[in-house]
C-alpha cells in the first residue's frame, strides 16, 4: 500500500468507528501532536483507546489529500449530523506505516461584517 493509501485506509476506518482497523496503519513509535490543545499522545493503543471513548459518532470526509513522498496531508470534514468541523492533518510515514501526525481542529468563526464588500460566503 502507498503512504496516500495507508492515510486513506485510516480515514475509511474512523469514518467506519472501526478504529482497532487503524493499528497495522500505524509504526511501532507512533506519536500524535494537537498544538492547540499541547496534547500528545504516544503510541496506537492510546490513540485507538482515545477514539474509542470519543464522545459521539463523528463521520468524515476527506475534502483535499496532497501526498509527497514520506508526507501525506489531508483537510476533512469531521461532522455528526449537528456539527462540523474541518481537521488539517499532517502525517509521516516510515516504513509504509504512519509514524507521526500532527493536527489542527481550527474552530468555525462567523465572517467579519468589515471585509464583507470583498468577499463571499462559501458553502460547506
Amino acid at each position: 500500500m502507498n503512504n496516500e493509501a495507508v492515510v486513506r485506509a485510516l480515514w475509511a476506518a474512523f469514518d467506519r468507528f472501526a478504529f482497532r482497523e487503524i493499528a497495522p496503519l500505524l509504526h511501532d513509535d507512533f506519536i500524535c501532536e494537537w498544538p492547540q490543545s499541547r496534547e500528545r499522545m504516544r503510541g496506537r493503543d492510546n490513540l485507538i483507546a482515545m477514539n474509542e471513548n470519543y464522545p459521539g459518532k463523528w463521520r468524515i470526509d476527506i475534502k483535499k489529500l496532497i501526498a509527497a513522498g514520506d508526507d501525506v496531508v489531508t483537510e476533512c470534514r469531521v461532522y455528526d449530523g449537528d456539527t462540523s468541523f474541518t481537521a488539517i492533518s499532517f502525517f509521516t510515514l516510515r516504513d509504509g506505516k504512519i509514524i507521526y501526525l500532527r493536527e489542527y481542529w481550527p474552530d468555525p468563526m462567523e465572517a467579519q461584517s468589515w471585509r464583507r464588500q470583498w468577499v463571499e460566503i462559501m458553502e460547506d
